[in-house]
Formats: structure tokens, C-alpha cells, sequence
């Protein structure tokens, strides 16, 4: 005979599995406000700042900001790799690619 599958365990297992993969969003989000020296900003120029880029759909702009930050995390990645592994972002990034890092200076 099969076993009886215990769907409350596997109910709280991936709850728990959500809630670490909203505090570990959550922790690269402060992460990247802080790496970028947004962190200077108060709370309501972050927030309104935040909402204006959200609500943006001007395809161009969007493009503009992708690649201001990929040139950022670029700058920070040699500033702070090695020399031999300084192209290896570089090198799996794809032009006009909005993802982030993991975490961190290289997450998301």
C-alpha cells in the first residue's frame, strides 16, 4: 500500500519556502537601495521616485535605465572582482536585459 500523503507538511513546507524567498527579496531590495546610494533619499522621494518608474511605459527610457544599470553593476563588479573573473557578468549579460544580480553586489 501507498503511503498517505501528509498535505498539511507539505502545506507548511512551502509556506515556509515563501517566506524565505520574500525575506531574501526583500533583504536584495535593501541591498540594491543601498549599493546605489539611494539610501540618502527619504522614504517619500524613494517611494514616489519608485512609483513614477513603475508607472513609466516609455519603452526607450526603460532601455535607458537597463543599461545604466548594467554599466553600474559592471563598474562595481571590477571594482571588487578579480581580475580574472571581471567579464564574467559581462559576458552572460544579454544587451537590453533588465535582470539584476542574485544578490547583493552580484544577486538578485
Amino acid at each position: 500500500m501507498r503511503k498517505p500523503r501528509d498535505f498539511d507538511a507539505d502545506l507548511k513546507a512551502l509556506e515556509e519556502k515563501a517566506r524565505e524567498l520574500k525575506t531574501r527579496k526583500v533583504q536584495q531590495l535593501g541591498e540594491l537601495v543601498i549599493a546605489t546610494g539611494a539610501d540618502q533619499l527619504s522614504t517619500d522621494e524613494l517611494a514616489g521616485a519608485l512609483v513614477a518608474i513603475a508607472e513609466t511605459t516609455d519603452t526607450a527610457k526603460r532601455e535607458a535605465w537597463a543599461k545604466r544599470g548594467v554599466m553600474f553593476f559592471d563598474s562595481r563588479s571590477r571594482r571588487t572582482a578579480p581580475p580574472s573573473q571581471r567579464n564574467l557578468r559581462g559576458a552572460s549579460a544579454q544587451p537590453g536585459s533588465s535582470q539584476l544580480p542574485a544578490s547583493g553586489t552580484g544577486s538578485q
